[in-house]
């Protein structure tokens, strides 16, 4: 690195091309982060108090009967366990319920449709053959919303997606920035005896409090 990075006695033109270049890809990917990584500092916190932050839990429940073609389509045929609801019934969850979901859980008498989702959960349960429906929905505020997206707790595959490349980015963000630190670390005594605490205080924590 100190030689590629155009050490004290390196290439004057070699160590400014270094700088551009780092200090570059140090503030973009900073500002690809800075949003998203505020979010997962807090949630952070309020995962690490979950026990003492209060919430009141919601809960909305419906109930009513399938239209009569989606009952007959529902009746056969037979299906048992786990298994695809009909593309009828997944667009009439969307419209009627604003749910999402692929598969349900048949049995002779009852489809059962589990409905997670960050900050809560909801499920739907469908009598068979007649249609009857419940649906209860259960919501546990914004902070438990926010804990699930940090988690990627039934979040979809999108989001854990994102959680992947925000992750990249950080990386981007701490490599790049201890390459700075490198090049600054001649001019600036404290650099790495501060970057060593960094390491040293988790360590000693690890040691001495977790068993």
């Amino acid at each position: 690195m100190r030689e590629a990075t155009g050490g004290a006695g390196g290439d004057p033109a070699r160590r400014a091309y270094w700088l551009k270049t780092l200090h570059q890809w140090h503030w973009i990917s900073a500002a690809v982060c800075l949003i998203a990584m505020l979010m997962f500092a807090v949630t952070g916190i309020t995962l690490n108090h979950a026990a003492q932050i209060k919430a009141s839990p919601i809960v909305t429940k419906r109930d009513g009967r399938l239209p009569r073609d989606l009952v007959a389509e529902l009746a056969a045929p037979v299906r048992e366990g786990r298994a695809a609801l009909p593309a009828a019934l997944r667009a009439w969850l969307a419209a009627e319920i604003g749910a999402h979901a692929e598969t349900g859980e048949w049995s002779s008498d009852e489809l059962y449709v589990s409905l997670p989702r960050p900050g809560g959960d909801a499920w739907l349960a469908i009598e068979l053959p007649d249609g009857a429906w419940q649906y209860e929905r259960t919501d546990r505020g914004w902070i438990a919303w926010l804990n699930d997206l940090h988690k990627g707790r039934n979040t979809g595959a999108t989001w854990n997606w994102f959680i992947d490349l925000f992750a990249v980015a950080c990386v981007l963000f701490s490599v790049t920035g201890l390459f700075l630190l490198q090049l600054h670390a001649s001019r600036r005594p404290a650099t790495w005896p501060l970057v060593g605490l960094g390491l040293l205080i988790p360590l000693i924590l690890i040691v001495l409090f977790l068993h």
